[in-house]
């Protein structure tokens, strides 16, 4: 039995290359950037207005001219018009591109106006008001890199830029698999020793949170079944996110059937609660990635989120973010495993306070629907109240 250190670094260490593929703007919300993007301008690409009001030349107030007769109107979206006497004006609305000749712009509220003639009401700033060309980005900067998961922030850069097709990073192909006599349909009544489905349905929403659509199967506990739909599955899918059948059992036959596949076992079980039996490993012949987490949904949920969406990350280019909390109470990790214990949060003068959610064990339904995420307890580790803890989220922290 390896460490939680040891097993994620051999996890680490067989992540994929994914390829990209070039796919519409609007298809790229929620996937990884695979290309720089670049300013394709200056941005802004003029000296624009940032207020409603008159543009003029400065050198007419150090003259001491406080009255300025309008010579026309600059709207947004139109050419670049032309101060020809600066002791005239141009009235300009904000984003208008400031007239030739004019360096300042004086709002509306710090003017009197009477037959189209503005006096000055205020002191005016050389400059003031104005937006200048290339102050945000100059043209050819980097605007977002490869790695970037792209939201509506993305999106709305890249159509700023004209960026109308996108390269992305491919997404693994995933099927995700479940195993077990004991299990069935949702929508089906349980007999007394049975259960419903749930594991692979909770991995096939936490992969949809990723953009990947991943297909469902589910085999009984028999060795020969299990080889023979295996054989087929390891061809066709990058990654197999497998739940139950990799325990002491008898009828746990998950281990053998990789072996008689050809699947390079790198390691089996961890020190690790929940989620001791994790079996990771990798098909020699077509490279497929093959996660084999406990049946116990905690287990299974855990696992997802420690190994699995790491080795996505890393796949994908994409950096894995850390987060940290405050400990509401102490908390002692007495024995020689890493535990994850789960957390609900609560926002208390600006800081996120953690507290433990007591459990029956890995195989907690409700706990997961509680649960903010979990922390990170190393063997022997022994936290205070109020230190700062690692903190792995399972849901979207409303900060």
């Amino acid at each position: 039995m390896i460490s939680y250190s040891s097993a994620l670094q051999k996890v680490l260490e067989h992540t994929l290359t994914m390829e990209s593929q070039e796919v519409d703007l609007f298809q790229s919300n929620g996937q990884v950037l695979a290309e720089n993007i670049y300013a394709d301008r200056d941005f802004p690409p003029f000296d624009r207005a940032t207020k409603d009001g008159i543009a003029i030349a400065f050198d007419a107030v150090e003259r001491g001219n406080k009255k300025f007769k309008s010579a026309g109107i600059a709207q947004a979206g139109s050419p670049q018009q032309n101060l020809q006497n600066s002791s005239d004006c141009i009235e300009i609305m904000t984003g208008a591109m400031v007239p030739r000749n004019a360096d300042t712009v004086v709002m509306y509220e710090h003017l009197m106006e009477k037959d189209g003639v503005f006096e000055l009401q205020k002191e005016v700033q050389q400059g003031q008001n104005i937006h200048y060309q290339a102050s945000d980005v100059a043209k050819g900067s980097i605007l977002l890199w490869p790695g970037t998961r792209i939201g509506s922030a993305e999106i709305g850069v890249m159509a700023t830029v004209g960026k109308s097709r996108v390269l992305i990073k491919k997404l693994p192909k995933i099927a995700v698999i479940s195993t077990g006599n004991e299990l069935v349909d949702v929508d089906k009544t349980p007999e007394p020793f049975q259960i419903r489905k749930s594991n692979s349905h909770t991995i096939h929403a936490l992969l949809q949170n990723e953009g990947i659509t991943a297909e469902l199967f589910h085999f009984v506990d028999d060795l020969q079944e299990l080889k023979s739909k295996l054989e087929t599955i390891v061809q066709q899918f990058d990654v197999l996110l497998l739940s139950g059948g990799v325990s002491k059992g008898k009828f746990d036959f998950l281990p053998a059937a990789f072996d008689a596949l050809g699947v390079k076992k790198v390691f089996h079980k961890v020190k690790l609660r929940p989620g001791k039996p994790f079996w990771f490993g990798v098909h020699k012949a077509s490279e497929t990635t093959i996660f084999s987490f406990p049946g116990n949904p905690v287990s299974t949920f855990v696992g997802y989120h420690v190994y699995f969406r790491t080795w996505l990350n890393k796949s994908l280019g994409v950096d894995s973010p850390e987060f940290t909390v405050f400990l509401k109470e102490s908390f002692e990790n007495t024995t020689d495993l890493t535990l994850f214990v789960a957390v609900e949060l609560e926002n208390t003068e600006g800081k996120l306070m953690a507290s433990r959610i007591s459990t029956t064990g890995s195989g907690d339904v409700k706990l997961l629907s509680r649960a903010d995420g979990f922390i990170c307890v190393n063997p022997g580790e022994v936290f205070t109240k109020n230190q700062i803890v690692r903190f792995i989220p399972s849901r979207k922290v409303v900060t």
